[in-house]
Order: C-alpha cells, then sequence, then structure tokens
C-alpha cells in the first residue's frame, strides 16, 4: 500500500505503540571477605550457593579448631532467601599463586615438579612437559602433591584441591581424554569434576585443548592510585577449576596429505596416567590464631588485616564490569576499621547504583557507642543494623555470633524475590530473620526509639514473631524521601533501568524520533512501578521545552524525569474514642 497520497484518497495508516520493554536487568549483592580458595581479589559471580562453596569453600581450620568465614554465612543466607546473583571477592594477607600439574604418567609423583609427560619420555628421573594446567583458585591449599596410597589416593589431597587424570590416548586420532577429580578420591572409587573428550593438541583443530578447556586468567593490575582486573589468554575457559597455563608440544596440521598422523607428533601426547597439583603459596592462617565471629579485632579480622580489603574495595569502583545493589564486608566495623568502612560507603556513593550495609561496633558494645559511631556518617547509600545476632553455622554445627551485615543483604533478596525493591525490608512480613538463634540484647521500645533517633536500623525480638528488622533508615542526617532505604533503593532501580534505555540513544540523531523512543520505553515501565506501589506519580519531560536550538547545538540530549516515591507506614496511629451510651458514630 503507498505510504503517501498523490491523487484525493484516505490512507489509513498503523503506528503500532504496544511494544513490551524488556525487564530491566537485575543484579544482587556483593560481598567482600576472605574465603578458603578461589581466585584472589577476583570479583566473580555465583548463583547458588552450591557453586559459592566449590568455588570458595566452606570450613577452616585456626588453631585446631573449625570455624566458617562470615562470607558463606552471608552467601547462605542470601541464597536461602531468594537471591538470584552474588558477587564474591576473595581477600587475603600476603601472596598466593595458583597449583600447576605434576606428576608421572605412571600414576605417582615423579622426581621434582613437572607436569603431564609425553608418551614417548626417556627420562626416568625428569618427566617432559607436553601441556600444563594451573588451577584458577589459589593458595597452598591447592597443593594436592604427595605419595600414593595403595588405594591410590594422596596424602595432600583433600575435598577443596583437586587431581588430574589422561584417561585414554588414541595416536591414529590425536586425541586425548583428560579427567578433573577431586582431590581425595581413591582410584577405585573416582569422584570426577569435569570430564573432557577428544581432545587434540593441534592449534588448527576445533578440539585444541586450550579452546576446550580455556586459557584465560585473570591478574589485578595497577595504574597509578587505580587497579584494574586485566584478562590474559586467548580462549574463554570451560573449566570451573583450572587453565591451560601452557602447551608445551603443539602438533600442527597433525596429519599428512594421507591422512596419517605425522611420526613427528605422535609422541607428542600424554600418557594414560595420573598426577597431582602442586607449588602453590599463600596461607589462610593468621600465625594460626585467626580471630573469628566476636572476637575480630582492629588488627585480625578472620586471619587478615583491614588493609587488605583496599585493593578489593577499589576494584569494584568499576561500574562497567561489575553491578550489583548492595554491597558489604562482614567482619569491617567502623569502630575497628574506620578507613576501610568510609572507603565501602564513598563507594556506593561515587557508584550511586548501591547501597552499602556498614557494621558500626563490636559485638559487646553499648547503645551509647553505636549513636555516638553513627554520627559521623551523612549518607543515602548507606544503611546500619544492630544488634550483633546469633545462629547456628551449617557448616561446622557450632553456634556463633555475627554482625548484621551478614545477614541484612539476605533481607534485601527477600525482599525483592517477595515483593520489589521499593518495598520496606522490614518488618514482620519482609524482616524476620528465620535462621536467626537471637540477638545479642532484647531491645526495648526505649532503645528503639534512640537507635532510631540516629539513622541505626534495630533489630527487635518479639514474643511469637522472634528476631526482625525493624527499622529502614539509611544514615542521610536531613529529613527526605531518601532517608528511608526503600526509597532508595527505589532510586537505585530506576536509575539502574533507565539508564540501560539510555544507553541506546548516545550517537544516535538527536531528534523527535529518538526521543519518542525513549519515551515509549520509560513511561510504561514507570507506569507499571506505579502500579505495583513504588510511586505516586510520575512525570518524563524529554521535548523541545528541555531540548532547545541551543542544547541540540551542544550535542546534548535533555531528559527529565519527576517522580513521587511512595512512603511506608512506620508509625501507625490508632485513636479508639470511648462514647457514651446513647451516642451516634459517625458516618
Amino acid at each position: 500500500m503507498a505510504e503517501t497520497l498523490i491523487s484525493p484518497g484516505v490512507l489509513a495508516r498503523e503506528n503500532d505503540q504496544s511494544f513490551i520493554g524488556s525487564r530491566p536487568v537485575t543484579f544482587g549483592a556483593a560481598i567482600i571477605g576472605p574465603a578458603v580458595k578461589g581466585p584472589v581479589e577476583i570479583p566473580t559471580a555465583v548463583s547458588s550457593f552450591s557453586q559459592y562453596e566449590a568455588i570458595f569453600g566452606g570450613a577452616v581450620e585456626s588453631g585446631s579448631q573449625y570455624y566458617t568465614y562470615l562470607n558463606s554465612i552471608a552467601a547462605r543466607n542470601y541464597f536461602a532467601n531468594g537471591g538470584e546473583s552474588l558477587l564474591v571477592t576473595r581477600v587475603v594477607s600476603g601472596s598466593f599463586t595458583s597449583a600447576f600439574t605434576s606428576g608421572s604418567t605412571a600414576g605417582a609423583n615423579g622426581s621434582g615438579i613437572v607436569s603431564i609427560g609425553f608418551a614417548d619420555s626417556q627420562d626416568a628421573g625428569y618427566q617432559k612437559s607436553s601441556f600444563q594446567l594451573k588451577t584458577i583458585s589459589e593458595g597452598v591449599i591447592m597443593n594436592s602433591s604427595s605419595s600414593l596410597s595403595a588405594s591410590g589416593s594422596l596424602a595432600s589431597g583433600s575435598a577443596d584441591n583437586i587431581r588430574w587424570e589422561i584417561a585414554s590416548v588414541n595416536t591414529s586420532s590425536g586425541n586425548f581424554s583428560l579427567l578433573i577429580r577431586r582431590g581425595n578420591d581413591t582410584t577405585g572409587q573416582k569422584s570426577i569434576l569435569e570430564t573432557y573428550n577428544n581432545l587434540s593438541m593441534d592449534p588448527t583443530a576445533p578440539n585444541y585443548i586450550a579452546k576446550a578447556i580455556g586459557d584465560t586468567y585473570f591478574s589485578v593490575e595497577q595504574d597509578g592510585t587505580d587497579y584494574y582486573v586485566k584478562t590474559n589468554g586467548n580462549y574463554v575457559n570451560r573449566s570451573a577449576y583450572v587453565y591451560v597455563s601452557a602447551v608445551n608440544t603443539p602438533t600442527p596440521e597433525y596429519f599428512d596429505n594421507d591422512g596419517n598422523p605425522k611420526n613427528a607428533y605422535t609422541g607428542s601426547l600424554p600418557a594414560v596416567g595420573s598426577g597431582s597439583f602442586t607449588s602453590a603459596t599463600g596461607n589462610n592462617y593468621y600465625n594460626n590464631d585467626a580471630k573469628f565471629n566476636e572476637n575480630i579485632t582492629a588488627g585480625n579480622i578472620q586471619g587478615i588485616g583491614a588493609n587488605d580489603y583496599t585493593q578489593s574495595i577499589n576494584l569494584l569502583s568499576n561500574k562497567d564490569d561489575y553491578q550489583f545493589n548492595v554491597l558489604s564486608a562482614p567482619g569491617l566495623i567502623y569502630s575497628l576499621h574506620a578507613s576501610q568502612v568510609n572507603s565501602l560507603v564513598s563507594l556506593a556513593e561515587s557508584r550511586t547504583d548501591c547501597i552499602s550495609v556498614i557494621d558500626l561496633v563490636p559485638y559487646n558494645s553499648t547503645i551509647g557507642t553505636v549513636v555516638n559511631n553513627a554520627a559521623s556518617f551523612d549518607s543515602s547509600y548507606a544503611a546500619t543494623y544492630w544488634p550483633w545476632l546469633q545462629t547456628i553455622d551449617a557448616g561446622t554445627g557450632q553456634t556463633v555470633w555475627a554482625p548484621a551485615s551478614t545477614y541484612i543483604p539476605a533481607v534485601y533478596a527477600f525482599t525483592d524475590a517477595s515483593s520489589d525493591p521499593w518495598f520496606a525490608p522490614a518488618g514482620l512480613i519482609r524482616g524476620a530473620l528465620g535462621s536467626v538463634i537471637r540477638a545479642e540484647r532484647k531491645l526495648t521500645s526505649g532503645n528503639r526509639d534512640n537507635l532510631y533517633e540516629a539513622n541505626i536500623n534495630p533489630i527487635a525480638t518479639f514474643p511469637g514473631s522472634g528476631v526482625v528488622v525493624f527499622g529502614q533508615k539509611t544514615l542521610q542526617k536531613r529529613a527526605s524521601a531518601l532517608d528511608r532505604v526503600n526509597v532508595r533503593r527505589l532510586l537505585i532501580s530506576l536509575k539502574s533501568y533507565i539508564s540501560q534505555v539510555s544507553d541506546n540513544l548516545v550517537f544516535e540523531q538527536n531528534t523527535i524520533a529518538t526521543r519518542n523512543a525513549f519515551l515509549a520505553q520509560v513511561n510504561p515501565y514507570l507506569e507499571s512501578v506505579q502500579q505495583r506501589q513504588g510511586l505516586y506519580a510520575f512525570k518524563v519531560v524529554m521535548d523541545e521545552s528541555n531540548n532547545t536550538p541551543d542544547v541540540i547545538d551542544r550535542n546534548e540530549l535533555v531528559g527529565q524525569i519527576y517522580l513521587q516515591p511512595t512512603k511506608t507506614a512506620e508509625f501507625v496511629i490508632l485513636d479508639f474514642n470511648v462514647l457514651p451510651t446513647g451516642a451516634t458514630f459517625p458516618s
């Protein structure tokens, strides 16, 4: 049908304005702190607690006792309450490196540090290296190298480290199989974590070992005062445990023109056998006297120092690579580690897309101490909760104390899953702490008043209801809509979605069509937020009134968004009026 009229007539046109915009991309929490194992200082996303344990481990031994890091308790609670994604940054003290493959093709360790060997090795004392694997996780806990027992177990093998095995080799096809096994299995009862079949040493083959497993690893680099994560390698990692650090004997064009294996390459394949990993450095122990839970001190935070957090906090300032809506570092306490806690708050303020949940005081502090420390902050991008909480550590079975920041991300996650971010993460419906046994102190109504006036969210204990988050203030001192957590999180959600829409406008033509395309996506989204009780009203302006010729000439596109956030009913007032007999009730 013609789109214009040349001779008189009627032109009926369709304008489909019913396009449904995609749901906003949702991001979860970020936590910073020590872990048993895992990549060091590299923010790593996990989507379940089982994945967290596989990457970062569980309980740790210190001073002949077993403990669980606060990060692990926080992760377990977060996923148990509906959290979908968690960004974890492992903090350590000192230098940590990966373990790499060692062992002979006969299944026992060779002399010296060696890699997976040639099938035709002639040197019994030292196996030549065909390729080398390194563990993604760092620290001595990844070393499984030791003598084999009669059952084929490794004395240094554990549930936290791994071993390797070449299961089959076919020189006719140039292929072999590699198994990644759990470090504490046996020859008769193998625990296979990953299997890679039909691997090749031929760089031109689609099943080239570096391609099939991956050779990418990450390193933290410094540029002036900035830290960033550098990606090294050519192929994306398929393995959750290892990467290919070297291919020493590649077999390019393995077959000759007749389709037969070249004699020069058949001996380059690894032989059937198994081995371990060795030579990793870095230990989690703090002179075998790490301070956990209520025993955390200014200089000993679960075995690391406060300054060890600096680099990790700096890395998370990268909004493009790391996206999350709530940040916590369980174990950092303002009265003990002021500089690092201030950095957490500054990080949220500079990013403007998350809220930092911080702890102010150590275990066994007074209300006056908490209130005095809260006076140091004035930010709508931070919130604090008190007192400390007791729970049963599922990793050790022990009853332990933990600061509130260990549990609050889980409360936010439950609020997001059951309602929306703009609902208050507090009260009997969304603020109940089911995994908590008791609070350090049962707060009276007067206690809660004193805390709330100082912008500290009290954690109350009610008969029949248990331990409940009973406040939702930010640490902003001035009274405004943004002194409430639900409004701050509403703004974070709206800015996140609208910013994603706006990214598509950069370098587009500054015309009415571009503006209308923006409005067609933003207005329906805000209407949906309004229908879901997030807004009383809103208005979006992006037209000639704020995009005048001089604005356009400066290559600017201006939009103004007016919002009336929904307020929560925190103070419920009920008037009971006693009337005399015969009085009439007002209609």
